[in-house]
């Protein structure tokens, strides 16, 4: 889908969070990562725009999340899908990795998106707790 086509509550949450300097993406409603902003890039050790549109394997295989164990997280139980698919904003900590290997404990929040038409996304912004 152009990113003309998408509805608007979209577009505005893409522009809010390419200002913010807290990491953050938007899903659009099939769980697709269709932006994360350069604060993310910077944890992530990739740009947006060299990655591209990932889909929630693709992200997962990348970058996690990983539980305290090292274990990856389930799909079902990651807080992005959480807020995609109930409709409601949630919390959790995890572990990504960035592309050179590196290791991020990180706090997410995650926020559904609900357009007038009745299609989701979400958004989730998230912070490495190592800085805090």
């Amino acid at each position: 889908m152009a990113e003309q086509q998408r509805p608007v509550e979209l577009i505005l949450a893409r522009s809010l969070i390419a200002t913010l300097s807290t990491p953050g993406f938007l899903v659009d409603e099939e769980g697709i990562v269709v932006f994360f902003n350069d604060a993310a890039g910077l944890l992530l050790g990739v740009r947006f725009e060299e990655v591209g549109r990932m889909g929630p394997e693709r992200w997962a295989t990348e970058f996690g999340p990983f539980d305290e164990n090292g274990e990856r997280v389930p799909p079902e139980k990651v807080a992005l899908a959480i807020a995609l698919r109930e409709g409601r904003p949630t919390t959790a900590r995890y572990q990504i990795h960035s592309v050179k290997g590196v290791e991020h404990d990180i706090e997410a929040a995650a926020v559904p998106i609900l357009t007038v038409e009745g299609t989701r996304g979400a958004m989730v912004f998230f912070w490495p707790l190592e800085e805090m």
